[in-house]
């Protein structure tokens, strides 16, 4: 939750420091141990490729879980814009004024659906809005009642209640899985082995002479960037990197477009 509040540059210029911090102080270490034993140097060349082999596994398992959920969250859009069409489209065929009244619903249900993807999880903004989607469901499903009680025998109100439900549990979903984030202790744990592996590496390369020092600025500039890949995937509202609203805004273009089907009578 912490580097999730945080604005996406100024988590881009905290990562960049602490590495940078980190590569600068196993450097100055490195100087200040050079004239030591070959054994000590050695010693340090053995830190240096574990903890190396381990910022590798925590740096890709970190990635995939931020990779998982991103396209978890892909996934849900696909399902609630896809709810949301064959409800609209079993709308049209239920009697008057129902029909109507429910179109209309489902168009302001879909805006809400849309503009709950640009706030951030969690925060008071998103609630509102869930609020007020929330409003719209229990207004379509009395009416789905109404549809209900006015053909109980029909197919079509039968039909429409059930996808009406989907598209419930499917907006539930996608919200849900906006706030399904990688959990703070693993990310913390990326940036700490991240740092002292390229201290590590920094020192063991500084006490070969400083053989080698580019070679450590491009790894650092290299771990810097998966981190903030794997941070920008797991923040799908505030960051570069954001789950497409493409399915959900084809879908409410799709419903200005004359109705499909007539009401049943």
């Amino acid at each position: 939750m912490l580097f999730f509040q945080l604005n996406t540059w100024l988590l881009a210029i905290i990562l960049l420091a602490i590495l940078a911090a980190a590569t600068l102080i196993g450097l100055s270490l490195g100087r200040a141990a050079r004239k030591k034993s070959e054994d000590l140097r050695e010693a340090f060349s053995v830190i240096q490729g574990t903890l190396l082999g381990f910022m590798g596994l925590v740096l890709a398992f970190g990635l995939s879980l931020a990779i998982g959920r991103y396209e978890t969250r892909r996934e849900a859009v696909v399902n609630e814009a896809n709810a949301i069409g064959t409800t609209y489209l079993r709308a049209e065929t239920i009697a008057e004024p129902q029909r109507s009244q429910s179109l209309a619903l489902l168009k302001r249900f879909t805006d809400t659906s849309i503009t709950i993807s640009g706030e951030i999880p969690g925060s008071s903004a998103e609630s509102k809005k869930i609020a007020a989607s929330e409003l719209i469901q229990r207004q379509l499903w009395g009416l789905a009642g109404l549809s209900l009680q006015h053909a109980p025998s029909d197919a079509a109100p039968r039909l429409y209640v059930e996808s009406l439900n989907d598209m419930f549990d499917a907006q539930s979903t996608r919200t849900a899985s906006l706030a399904n984030r990688v959990p703070t202790p693993v990310l913390a744990l990326e940036i700490v082995g991240a740092a002292l592996a390229l201290a590590a590496l920094a020192l063991h390369m500084a006490t070969l002479g400083g053989r080698g020092v580019f070679t450590v600025l491009i790894a650092a500039l290299l771990v810097w960037v998966i981190l903030l890949v794997t941070f920008d995937l797991d923040r799908p509202t505030r960051g570069l990197i954001r789950v497409p609203m493409t399915p959900l805004l084809q879908e409410r273009a799709a419903m200005e477009l004359p109705p499909a089907a007539t009401p049943t009578r």
